[in-house]
């Protein structure tokens, strides 16, 4: 089905209040988390304006550092950063049992009572509860951690099942990818949803994925052949979300035996068909709440929910909010909105 759906820009009156993002650097920094955290917020992006993000590296012990793979790293200053700071990332920690430099914890914590947004990826966790910034609240790392970190800080309620958690001025992030997801929701949230897509197409990545952790935990491995033979039918879907779809007709599409398709779609996705069309559902339906002025009852028939209601439920199982209120969260604050039309 081809529609014409309006969707919104979402462009901010003013500028971010501090656009100024501090990565913390320590001996034995995990490089992964601390690339993630250079790509979405340390490149310049010329077509962002010149409101987008500042960057700089905080390093928490002195001198060059290093880093896993033998890099050395030299940073822009020291602790004395994280004072101008409008954002801190811890990305990774050295490890669970690595203990926390009280002058760090101080830091973090005077940072945030002035206004600062912390956020961790992974293991970075252990810092901000060694700075007791979780203590109330709800957190997720990565599932390797989650019984470690639940039974060091009892009163942080540890989250094993999602991505990541925004608690407002404390985030969190799952798995070292799940970093990823984190940094575009804050990119959506500061800037709006064109912003997070164009750097999600930046990175080749989706703006954000529907799910948790569970899903990525002992899952096969993708083969590369059968997901190029599916390649048409997963491009089919796409366009056809509203469309009533059933494992006969799927394989009927790909000219196999149901039997045959079942096996070869999970190969190739790692999940079912019932479970990939609902996470593309819930994802296209994201995409227009954010972004468009289609009530809740015409998203749900759009995406092949059929009703509000069955919309409704899978986002509260899936995503534990309401659809009012996701839209409420990505159409709120000092934004305008400028229409223009995308065909899907």
């Amino acid at each position: 089905m081809t529609d014409n759906v309006k969707i919104m820009t979402i462009v901010r009156d003013t500028p971010l209040q501090n656009p100024l993002v501090v990565v913390l650097a320590y001996d034995g920094l995990c490089t992964f988390e601390f690339g993630v955290a250079v790509e979405v917020f340390g490149l310049p992006r010329t077509e962002m304006g010149d409101n987008w993000y500042r960057f700089a590296v905080a390093g928490i012990e002195p001198g060059h550092l290093r880093a896993t793979g033998g890099i050395r790293l030299a940073v822009d200053g020291g602790l004395d950063l994280l004072a101008r700071a409008g954002t801190i990332i811890v990305p990774g920690w050295r490890g669970a049992d690595e203990a926390v430099p009280p002058k760090l914890c101080e830091a973090l914590r005077t940072a945030h009572s002035r206004g600062a947004r912390i956020m961790s990826i992974c293991s970075g966790v252990f810092v901000l509860a060694a700075s007791g910034l979780l203590n109330g609240l709800q957190a997720s790392t990565h599932w390797r951690y989650t019984e470690i970190l639940q039974q060091r800080y009892p009163e942080i309620q540890v989250m094993p099942d999602v991505l990541y958690i925004d608690n407002g001025s404390v985030l969190t992030s799952a798995g070292s990818a799940a970093g990823i997801d984190l940094s575009l929701h804050l990119v959506r949230r500061d800037y709006g949803q064109a912003a997070a897509n164009s750097v999600a197409r930046r990175l080749v990545v989706p703006p954000h994925r529907v799910g948790g952790q569970a899903q990525f935990i002992e899952q096969p491995v993708p083969v590369a052949y059968e997901s190029k033979r599916l390649s048409p039918l997963f491009d089919y879907l796409q366009t056809h979300l509203a469309c009533e779809h059933s494992v006969a007709s799927l394989a009927a599409f790909t000219g196999m035996s149901p039997r045959t398709f079942l096996r070869r779609f999970s190969a190739a996705t790692g999940t079912t068909p019932a479970r990939w069309l609902l996470n593309m559902r819930l994802t296209r339906c994201r995409d227009l709440l954010e972004g468009s002025t289609l009530s809740v009852d015409e998203i749900a028939e759009r995406v092949g929910f059929g009703s509000a209601a069955t919309l409704r439920h899978h986002f509260r199982t899936r995503l534990s909010t309401t659809p009012a209120a996701y839209r409420k969260t990505f159409t709120s604050g000092n934004e305008k909105l400028i229409t223009s039309h995308e065909t899907t």
